[in-house]
């Protein structure tokens, strides 16, 4: 694993969390406009990191898991603009929960993309050892 991708893994380790915690204390009722904005950079942050992340292979089902997972972020990212617009009422019949939405089928993609690309790298280098020995 090189220097870049492990700056990568850190960079969306705290983006996760940026995210993580500012909904679980929203969903504990406790409310405060900054914990907005670090939900925003959060998702921000892991959008930046997904579309630098590129699968350097030639696997074409991987390579869709990796794009699958760059819009898990975009889904990210349209939960904090649902979140804002809720809370400066840009929507008329806006009930202050559309944003979970989008966040719930970012997080289940997340979830799908990382048990799958991990299991077809781990057949792709299965493959490759049976060829090569």
């Amino acid at each position: 694993m090189d220097k870049r991708t492990k700056i990568l893994g850190i960079v969306l380790s705290v983006a996760m969390l940026m995210i993580m915690i500012p909904v679980l204390l929203n969903l504990l009722l406790f409310r405060q406009p900054w914990l907005n904005y670090v939900f925003a950079a959060g998702a921000v942050a892991a959008l930046v990191v997904r579309i630098m992340d590129k699968y350097p292979g030639t696997n074409l089902r991987i390579k869709r898991l990796y794009r699958i997972s760059t819009v898990s972020a975009l889904c990210y990212c349209l939960s904090a603009y649902f979140k804002f617009s809720a809370e400066l009422h840009f929507f008329p019949y806006a009930s202050g929960y559309d944003w979970l939405g989008f966040l719930m089928a970012g997080a289940a993609l997340q979830i799908y993309t990382a048990f799958v690309i991990g299991y077809e790298e781990k057949k792709e280098l299965k493959k490759k050892l049976k060829n090569n020995g």
